[in-house]
């Protein structure tokens, strides 16, 4: 008789271990991360980089045509290309056109 209790007991641990896997899986569906965007970049010496102002330029490496990187910290989870989002008065975009497996976790 101590055998099915055991039994019982592990068996509702088990169960009450894989409800609070799925109540925590669960609840963190709902925290926000920052995505960073990343559309480019530019080298430039010391010199150049203390002599810059308001309504400076920087011209990075890339055309507004080419894809940006799409990045949850310093993975790369997709990639896209800018638009323009004009109901939103403005505001730019990136419409995702590869998006890694992200099923192993981020």
């Amino acid at each position: 008789m101590q055998t099915d209790e055991h039994d019982d007991t592990s068996e509702l641990v088990e169960n009450g271990l894989d409800t609070l896997s799925n109540l925590r899986s669960k609840s963190l569906m709902g925290v926000q991360i920052e995505v960073t965007v990343s559309v480019g970049k530019t080298r430039l010496p010391l010199s150049e980089l203390i002599k810059l102002e308001k309504e400076s330029v920087l011209q990075l490496d890339s055309r507004i045509e080419d894809p940006v990187d799409i990045y949850v910290g310093d993975r790369l989870v997709a990639r896209g290309e800018l638009e323009e989002i004009s109901e939103d008065g403005g505001h730019l975009g990136v419409r995702l056109t590869e998006v890694a497996d992200l099923s192993g976790g981020v």
